[in-house]
C-alpha cells in the first residue's frame, strides 16, 4: 500500500455523514479528542480501526485508503462501458463493470483511457463465417509488444493474453462483437470498430494477401 488515511478523509467523511467528533468517537470508542488529533494531521488511527471505521461510513477499505468513495451505479450490464486497468510493474490486466479502487505491487492503478488506432499501431481483421481474426502489425520484442487482445460486445469481453517474442494475433467469434481493444506495453491501450478494420476484399480493393506481399516488401526496403 502506497497510501494511508489522512484527516482530510475521515473530516469529509465525519462530515458527510452529519457526524460530530464525539459521535464516531463514540462508535469507534475512542475519545473525540483521540478523533480530532486524526482531523489535524497529529495523529493517524491505529490500522485495526480501519475496518470499523469503513463500516462506520459504509464503504470499503480500500476506498478509505485512496479516499474516493465508490459509488455503485447501474451500467446496465453493458460491457462496452468497461474499464480496464494495467499493472506496470506486472502487467496484471484488471476488467470492472465500472468505476473501482484497485492496487497491484503497491501502486493505485488507473482506468487506461482507449485512443483509436493509429499508423504506428495498425490493426487487420479479416472475418470468416463465424469469427474474427484479428492481427496486428507491432514489435513484439522484450521491451516493446502488445499486451493483449480484446474483444467487447454488451454482455461478454473475450481477452486474449499475448507475450514477447510471439505473435500479435487472436481469433474471436464474431457474434456481438462492437469493438476491439489491444494494449501496447509503452503506449497504453487502443480501439478499433472490427467494420472499420476489416479487409473486405470482395467489395474493395484492399485485398488481405495483396497489402500483406506490400508490407513485406516494405519491410525489406525500410527495414
Amino acid at each position: 500500500m502506497n497510501q494511508y488515511i489522512t484527516g482530510t478523509v475521515i473530516k469529509n467523511l465525519r462530515e458527510t455523514y452529519h457526524l460530530t467528533q464525539a459521535e464516531l468517537a463514540e462508535k469507534l470508542n475512542v475519545s473525540d479528542k483521540t478523533v480530532s488529533k486524526w482531523e489535524t494531521g497529529r495523529g493517524y488511527p491505529d490500522i485495526s480501526l480501519l475496518e470499523p471505521i469503513a463500516n462506520v461510513f459504509g464503504i470499503s477499505i480500500a476506498e478509505l485508503l485512496s479516499g474516493n468513495a465508490i459509488h455503485n451505479v447501474n451500467v446496465s450490464a453493458n460491457m462496452l462501458r468497461s474499464v480496464i486497468y494495467v499493472c506496470p510493474v506486472c502487467g496484471n490486466i484488471v476488467h470492472s463493470m465500472g468505476e473501482a479502487v484497485i492496487h497491484c505491487h503497491g501502486v493505485l492503478l488507473t482506468p487506461c483511457q482507449a485512443e483509436e488506432s493509429d499508423e504506428y499501431h495498425k490493426i487487420f481483421i479479416e472475418k470468416t463465417e463465424d469469427d474474427y481474426y484479428v492481427r496486428i502489425e507491432h514489435d513484439m520484442t522484450k521491451q516493446h509488444y502488445i499486451s493483449f487482445i480484446a474483444a467487447l460486445s454488451s454482455d461478454r469481453i473475450q481477452t486474449i493474453k499475448l507475450y514477447p517474442e510471439g505473435n500479435a494475433e487472436a481469433r474471436f467469434p464474431v457474434r456481438g462483437v462492437k469493438r476491439i481493444l489491444f494494449y501496447c506495453n509503452k503506449d497504453g491501450l487502443f480501439f478499433i470498430t472490427p467494420i472499420k478494420g476489416i479487409d473486405d476484399k470482395y467489395s474493395s480493393y484492399d485485398d488481405t494477401e495483396e497489402r500483406r506481399e506490400l508490407e513485406q516488401a516494405a519491410k525489406m526496403i525500410f527495414g
